[in-house]
């Protein structure tokens, strides 16, 4: 059992499954601090952590942030193929694992050991309910998440349907891998996006008990959202 006291020297080496990287073997010690912000699309993950980032900062704390698609072995690659919405399932699953290994290896582990706060938009539960929606195996997954160390929070942005169709015709509009259109869920954008984010809420629903998320409720404004993190946040943090 981690205890407050051991939070306050380093990050307890725990992993979902393999310590793949040796970091055990290594003796690694990790001082920093790995924070994830889950949910859906259009739910204001980003939004929250370009709050936390600075109140962080000022703090006088080092802090990164990481996020889905932004691996220099993968990122630009899984980008550019996702643009012609001919990916199939499994070519799009190991797209996503490559560029998570790959943050995870040279950007996530590196900044830990730093001593940084790492703030990352996703972390390997969306991935793997956008793969369990396609069909993916559940041990598949788990063999190739393994890898992943346990966080030290993960907060779980939740969000109705209903209160998220409106935010994300305020925003960017209908995504067609965020809508599922490639699993053909529906005749038109927007009822192929009701379908598919009915299945990932159910997927991120079930993960919660099993992973421990922080369920936050997200139809808050982002500051009110901000400032129940930040309480949660402090008492992990070096000196907190």
């Amino acid at each position: 059992m981690i205890t407050l006291e051991d939070k306050q020297t380093m990050t307890a080496l725990d992993f979902y499954g393999i310590d793949a990287i040796g970091l055990r073997a290594q003796k690694e010690v990790l001082p920093g601090r790995l924070i994830v912000i889950e949910g859906t699309d259009g739910v204001g993950r980003s939004t929250l952590i370009q709050l936390l980032r600075p109140w962080l900062e000022s703090s006088g704390y080092a802090v990164t942030d990481s996020e889905t698609t932004r691996s220099e072995l993968a990122g630009s690659g899984l980008k550019d193929a996702k643009e012609g919405n001919t990916l199939g399932p499994i070519t799009l699953n190991l797209f996503y694992a490559t560029d998570f290994i790959d943050r995870f290896e040279n950007q996530i582990i590196p900044a830990l050991r730093a001593g940084f706060i790492v703030l990352t938009d996703r972390y390997i539960y969306s991935l793997m309910a956008r793969a369990l929606v396609r069909g993916a195996d559940t041990h598949w997954l788990r063999s190739i998440y393994g890898l992943a160390l346990k966080p030290d929070a993960i907060f779980y942005l939740r969000v109705e349907l209903e209160d998220l169709i409106p935010r994300i015709l305020q925003g960017r509009g209908f995504d067609y891998w965020e809508s599922g259109m490639d699993m053909r869920l529906g005749n038109d954008l927007f009822e192929s996006f009701v379908r598919y984010q009915k299945l990932m809420l159910t997927e991120y629903d079930k993960m919660a008990s099993e992973y421990h998320f922080e369920v936050i409720d997200a139809t808050g404004t982002p500051e009110k959202i901000a400032a129940q993190i930040k309480q949660k946040i402090l008492p992990l943090l070096p000196n907190g």
